[in-house]
């Protein structure tokens, strides 16, 4: 697996026009990019980079507020000028009119969200997908394989936005449209229709296709332990027309670059070595390029749309690019046609305020990263640890950058008073397993036995195998047994962390975890905050960031 190449510093001085992209229109087959590299067509011009649409600044002296209005973060391009788009009630319900709308979650589970800080915050977590939808005739020119028009659409780009409860970093966890995981039992809200969970694993971009982007959020959900709050969705023409309407953004590649090959494959994306300004259908063929980009797998391509993506804030938040009150106009609404989004941001005022939170973050503060994978053939799994590692730090709210200030570990203890050790019933379950590794055997037994000899003489063992945890944990289903839970977690010396409500057990619960495969004695594991170096990070400020032609496609 070849990694290296974003951080190279090997973009040339120059900025290339974005007109020496090209491409001779041949489409790839099934849901692969596409084909035809042909660059928007828009009038070259003075000061302006890419082909045209890119002015350099607004008037002089003009108004600071509408930069400001321009400092928002990376990946929730639609929003940045909702606040300032409205000539009027009537434009604004035009607006509102725009935005399509969908259910939230169709899965069955809930998940607890996270508690407040100090300050009352709460962290906010909306996941990003990218549509491969050929369902116009605008998305099946741009998306090609003809035969496929109508079929169902896949979530091919999967992004989790995190930001910060104090609103001072954010994250985004992009997942490999390939990663094998089990998508749960999901139900249709247009007929009502379940899709039953898969059978096994497949591959994540199936989610989409199981009653909509509801069921793509069920299945981060469950995966991650992450309680997600909205999601947006966009298509191709979406990217493309707020790709136009924004202007070019800044991309680099260390050699001359052409994705494709002798047998059609590739998105036909053609630019020189150096820095590109890419906008409109080169702009889609940067953020669809697998051909051509390091080894071809989709985790290079990931790296090429994060580079995008922090290159973007940066241009938006250097240049006053929009001022204009047409041009507003038409990102207003290129922005709203383009987006489906749950019914929480389901207004331009929603939007809005969602934008209000996510300007102030500084690109020093945004960290890109891929979640931690394993190949198995062609496909890949969560890498066992790495993966957990980096989910955990986002439900704790913890910064991936490492500048977070460090606060000591505190354990609440439940006002609930537990009860007499020889009164307290306890379940012992074993869930050793790991994805290498099967269950010790007789495990929950030997955990049974070390509670009775401290007074738990009410605790017996599950004979079967558990649901596989990386960490053992203790589970009490409501409040007045909450003490309980937490007396038998101290008696083992597990962490009062480890101890949760859940509507998954009927009485306290000991799971044994796979950090406790052996011994008598728990060892609480020291955690580690740092992001894993398999996450591949990327801050939103690093300039050199550079992607890595494979040679096969150079010209």
């Amino acid at each position: 697996m070849v990694r290296g190449g974003v951080r190279e510093d090997r973009c040339r001085p120059g900025v290339r026009e974005a007109g020496d992209g090209g491409g001779d229109g041949q489409h790839d087959a099934g849901s692969g990019p596409k084909e035809n590299g042909a660059p928007a067509s828009e009038p070259q011009g003075g000061g302006q980079h890419g082909g045209g649409g890119r002015e350099r600044g607004s008037a002089p002296g003009g108004p600071r507020r509408r930069r400001r209005v321009l400092r928002w973060s990376a990946t929730v391009l639609a929003v940045l000028i909702l606040g300032t788009a409205g000539a009027g009630y009537l434009y604004y319900e035009h607006l509102n009119g725009n935005i399509k709308k969908d259910d939230l979650n169709l899965g069955d589970k809930e998940i607890a969200g996270p508690t407040p800080n100090a300050a009352g915050q709460t962290p906010l977590n909306i996941l990003l997908i990218g549509s491969d939808a050929r369902d116009t005739k605008e998305n099946q020119k741009l998306g090609g394989a003809k035969e496929t028009f109508g079929g169902t659409p896949l979530a091919d780009v999967q992004m989790l936005l995190h930001l910060s409860a104090d609103r001072t970093n954010m994250s985004v966890i992009s997942m490999p449209r390939d990663t094998l995981l089990q998508i749960p039992k999901c139900t249709d809200p247009d007929d009502g229709e379940v899709y039953p969970a898969s059978a096994g694993p497949v591959m994540t971009n199936q989610s989409l296709g199981r009653g909509g982007p509801g069921c793509t959020v069920a299945a981060w959900q469950e995966l991650t332990g992450i309680r997600i709050d909205h999601f947006m969705m966009v298509d191709f023409a979406g990217v493309v027309s707020m790709a136009d309407a924004i202007g070019g953004v800044p991309v680099c590649v260390d050699a001359n670059i052409y994705s494709k090959d002798s047998q059609g494959h590739g998105s036909g994306l053609k630019l020189k070595e150096g820095t590109t300004y890419v906008k409109g259908e080169q702009a889609l063929q940067w953020l669809r390029t697998r051909y051509g980009f390091e080894d071809g797998s989709d985790i290079a391509r990931a790296k090429a749309q994060h580079q995008y993506m922090n290159s973007m804030v940066r241009e938006l938040r250097e240049n006053a690019t929009i001022t204009n009150p047409n041009k507003l106009r038409n990102l207003a609404e290129e922005a709203t046609d383009a987006l489906t989004v749950d019914d929480g941001l389901g207004t331009v005022k929603k939007l809005y305020d969602l934008s209000t939170q996510l300007r102030g973050v500084e690109p020093e503060r945004i960290t890109m990263t891929t979640m931690p994978y394993t190949y198995v053939g062609a496909r890949v799994i969560p890498k066992e640890g790495d993966a957990e590692q980096l989910f955990r730090l986002v439900r704790d709210d913890i910064a991936l950058d490492g500048k977070d200030e460090k606060k000591p570990a505190t354990e609440e203890t439940s006002s609930d008073p537990a009860a007499p050790e020889d009164e307290i019933g306890v379940l012992v379950q074993n869930g050793t397993r790991t994805s290498t590794l099967g269950p010790v055997g007789g495990r929950a037994s030997t955990v049974r036995g070390l509670l009775v000899e401290k007074g738990f003489t009410r605790t017996t063992a599950d004979q079967t195998t558990a649901a596989a945890e990386d960490e053992t944990v203790v589970r009490y289903p409501s409040a007045e047994l909450e003490g309980d839970a937490q007396a038998v977690a101290r008696a083992l010396g597990i962490p009062l962390g480890q101890v949760e409500k859940s509507t998954d057990v009927s009485g306290v619960t000991l799971v044994v975890g796979a950090d406790w495969r052996e011994g008598t004695a728990y060892q609480a594991k020291k955690e580690d905050d740092t992001t894993p170096e398999s996450a591949d990070a990327l801050n939103g400020a690093d300039k050199k960031a550079c992607m890595k032609v494979d040679p096969n496609f150079t010209w």
